[in-house]
């Protein structure tokens, strides 16, 4: 069964919007008949190389802090990287990020470190700034189905 590996870093209530609303679309993709797709939720801080490495996609969601990801997903990613530089092309990711100012820094450096892991982008970034509306909920909705719809298909 393919595995959708959840990576997050929600520490306010904002963030923690946008990861629930990337949960509801992955369960709402199998409630609309995507099937066989086993979901792990870890935070940033906890997820291990193991489940990376038995990971078939992958979403990432993080704050923007003074313009750069959060320090949270950027440990994940130093403790991942030389172990997976090779062992995972071409899995399919997705990316949320929050940010109050400005998000290119976190945006520009998320998709350098997946591009030289070798990571397909099958959605569009979901980037939002300050409170969260109904059509950024409904943009991480659509993250979380696209993605659960890739591997389930």
């Amino acid at each position: 069964m393919p595995s959708l590996l959840i990576v997050h870093h929600t520490v306010s209530p904002a963030t923690r919007e946008l990861h629930e609303s990337v949960l509801a679309g992955v369960k709402g993709a199998q409630e609309q008949g995507v099937s066989g797709v086993d979901l792990v939720v870890r935070p940033a801080l906890a997820a291990p190389l193991t489940e990376t490495l038995a990971a078939d996609g992958i979403v990432l969601g993080t704050p923007a802090n003074i313009g750069y990801m959060s320090g949270a997903l950027k440990h994940y990613f130093d403790t991942i990287y030389y172990p997976l530089l090779d062992a995972k092309p071409g899995l399919p990711y997705g990316l949320w990020l929050h940010g109050n100012q400005d998000t290119a820094g976190a945006l520009r450096a998320v998709t350098a470190i997946a591009k030289a892991l070798g990571w397909e982008q099958v959605a569009e970034p979901v980037i939002v700034m300050g409170a969260p509306t109904a059509a950024d909920r409904e943009a991480c909705w659509n993250l979380g189905a696209t993605l659960a719809a890739t591997l389930g298909a």
